[in-house]
């Protein structure tokens, strides 16, 4: 679970992204959760920061990384029970995100290319630039630290596996 508020006080990074998180759309990421212990917002905020954070050490664009890393995931659907005929999930939802992103700000080509290939891997379109292997790789590992996390504590601490399940 993300529960890491550096990006609060980094005046550089919240430069970048304080538009976008003042924006109603982003913050309605906040009802979805994401994968079981966060919610979208906590996961894209994550995922941004990270990322800016790597761009930045390695003297790419961090701007364009921090707001497409943030926007990265926004769609307004449960991903575990809404089903498309035109693809997976992996496959519609960068599409969906980056046409959510462009109704409320103007994107760069870097900014669209993070967006809609933040799952590569799951899909066959290449990036095209650093920025965007970075957000994908940020992604893939804060998902999996996302589910992993939760789950690692509660082996490693057997009385709260037992307490949450007599709680169930």
């Amino acid at each position: 679970m993300v529960k890491d508020t550096d990006w609060l006080n980094d005046s550089e990074y919240m430069s970048y992204v304080q538009d976008l998180l003042d924006r109603p759309e982003v913050q309605q990421l906040k009802e979805y959760t994401q994968h079981h212990y966060s919610n979208r917002l906590e996961h894209s905020i994550h995922v941004s920061y990270q990322s800016y954070q790597i761009a930045k050490r390695w003297h790419l664009d961090a701007k364009a990384t921090a707001r497409a890393g943030l926007l990265h995931d926004m769609f307004y659907y449960d991903w575990r029970t809404t089903k498309f005929s035109l693809g997976t999930h992996a496959y519609i939802h960068p599409r969906i995100a980056l046409r959510n992103a462009e109704k409320i700000t103007e994107l760069s080509p870097k900014e669209k290319d993070i967006i809609v290939k933040h799952m590569w891997g799951a899909t066959i379109g290449l990036p095209k630039y650093a920025e965007s292997y970075i957000v994908s790789l940020v992604d893939d590992y804060a998902a999996m630290d996302e589910v992993v996390s939760p789950w690692w504590q509660k082996v490693r601490h057997p009385s709260q596996l037992l307490a949450s399940r007599s709680t169930d």
